[in-house]
């Protein structure tokens, strides 16, 4: 499969998928959502794939969604029907949740509406000093979608996710690192640089089983009623990862001061550190 709206490349073990419609700004289509989900398909069956970075091409990260059909929009489905279609953005938010390689998103400029919330599941969000970030549905008389509802409280705080939700305003870098959505902004020049510095600074010293589930330990432990379901997730890990030949060859490149040349795969599966622990489903 050839994607249509979006570009990757791999190189060194860091794969940057570019969202490719810079003469729409990257606005969101459905044909998007999908080039992306396969993306992160093909990226979790990639051995080779230790970190994914998303960033757009051109001079917009994403505008949001395409606006074409105007107030037909957003209109999916029958109103009088008793199914309610499945909101896209939400499907690839959800999709990104499931990664087992750690995403990078490199916002290099605007990111507006679904262009912003979908980087809010990505573990590390840095941007380039002239992107505008605005989280605006209420201005276009729709809601948070991409389950933002979830994702930005737990990013920012309820009360800036709030903030950032009711007004709709767009806000520059420099709010948006003071407000704890980005990490660092950048030269734009300068981003993907640092973007893939920090990629390669995974791919090259940790063991991929052992991020991905600390990743999904990490995210899933957001949603946890008390801090004994980490106790057990944890001691499970350890339990595992203690007699994998990760650990061998991890003390032993520490020990002789070298770098380390991990062997078990991703592909392979990961232990089940979370047992009953599974995602309800849409209905």
């Amino acid at each position: 499969m050839e994607f249509e709206q979006i570009t990757t490349d791999l190189d060194n073990g860091v794969l940057t998928i570019t969202l490719n419609r810079p003469e729409r700004l990257n606005a969101w289509t459905a044909t998007m959502g999908r080039d992306l989900i396969e993306a992160f398909d093909r990226a979790d069956a990639d051995d080779e794939v230790r970190a994914v970075i998303v960033t757009g091409a051109g001079r917009a990260y994403c505008a949001g969604a395409d606006l074409q059909e105007g107030g037909d929009t957003f209109r999916h489905g029958d109103q009088g029907g008793s199914t309610v279609p499945r909101d896209g953005g939400g499907e690839f938010t959800l999709r990104v949740f499931e990664s087992t390689k750690p995403v990078i998103a490199a916002i290099n400029g605007p990111a507006v509406g679904v262009g912003a919330t979908m980087t809010l599941p990505m573990d590390i969000r840095l941007a380039a000093e002239g992107a505008r970030i605005g989280f605006v549905f209420v201005r276009r008389g729709i809601v948070p979608e991409a389950c933002s509802s979830w994702f930005l409280p737990r990013v920012v705080g309820i009360s800036r996710a709030m903030e950032w939700a009711a007004t709709g305003r767009v806000f520059d870098a420099a709010e948006a690192l003071e407000g704890g959505l980005v990490r660092s902004v950048h030269p734009a020049g300068e981003l993907l640089d640092a973007a893939r510095a920090l990629a390669r600074e995974i791919a090259e010293n940790a063991a991929p089983v052992s991020v991905a589930l600390a990743r999904r330990m990490m995210w899933t432990m957001l949603g946890a009623g008390h801090p004994m379901l980490a106790h057990r997730a944890d001691s499970r890990g350890m339990f595992y990862r203690g007699r994998s030949e990760d650990v061998v060859e991890g003390i032993a490149s520490f020990l002789q001061k070298r770098p380390p040349r991990f062997t078990d795969r991703v592909s392979d599966g990961l232990p089940d550190v979370l047992p009953g622990w599974t995602a309800p489903e849409f209905e």
